[in-house]
């Protein structure tokens, strides 16, 4: 007797869910508690999965902090994607990088906003650590997004755009690492008033 698609389907669906509870477990406590103060045993007690099943899904902690950066990263672009969509021109899309930031200060974390989680995890890599890699790529990806909705705004002045986009890059850090320690999300609040008026004048 043969085995249905649907029958042989069923152990991999079941890895895919571990996978995720997992991976949902893991970014609350990393973002609550820290990555080194969170362990595995807490991470699988939370997912409510065996410690085996972690192992068959991640090969180590470490795979699994660069799982959790990578979809801190894909998450944040997804909130830029919804804002860039009501995006009227590229001034808009300007904007719509400190919506998305504020967007995701403004979650329901489980002690309050902290800052940016991917900063936060690389504070506590080693220099060298693939993670920190991972955390470099976003920070310079949100800096290329600036810089191409600024060459829109300054047609055949390239040069400019990449030096307000590095500002604004700034600007942003700045407001998310003041925020992070004020537990809130006005200072980006502010840092999207300044970057507007910036804007304004160029």
């Amino acid at each position: 007797m043969s085995t249905s698609g649907t029958e042989a389907d069923r152990p991999r669906r079941r890895r895919g869910a571990a996978r995720e509870r997992l991976l949902s477990a893991a970014s609350r406590r990393f973002y609550a508690d820290g990555v080194s103060a969170t362990g595995i045993d807490t991470i699988t007690a939370e997912a409510g999965v065996a410690k085996m099943s972690l192992y068959n899904n991640f090969s180590s902690k470490a795979d699994l902090v660069r799982a959790y950066l990578d979809a801190r990263h894909e998450e944040w672009m997804g909130l830029y994607r919804r804002r860039l969509d009501g995006a009227p021109d590229a001034r808009g899309g300007v904007l719509a990088v400190f919506d998305a930031y504020a967007d995701h200060a403004a979650f329901a974390y489980e002690h309050g906003f902290r800052g940016c989680g991917l900063l936060n995890a690389a504070a506590e890599l080693p220099v060298g650590d693939e993670g920190r890699a991972v955390v470099r790529r976003h920070k310079e990806e949100v800096e290329s997004l600036l810089a191409g909705h600024l060459e829109e705004l300054l047609p055949g002045r390239p040069e400019e755009a990449r030096a307000v986009a590095e500002q604004l890059a700034f600007l942003l850090e700045g407001a998310m690492a003041r925020a992070g320690l004020e537990g809130g999300g006005t200072r980006l609040e502010h840092a999207r008033t300044m970057a507007a008026d910036l804007l304004d004048r160029l």
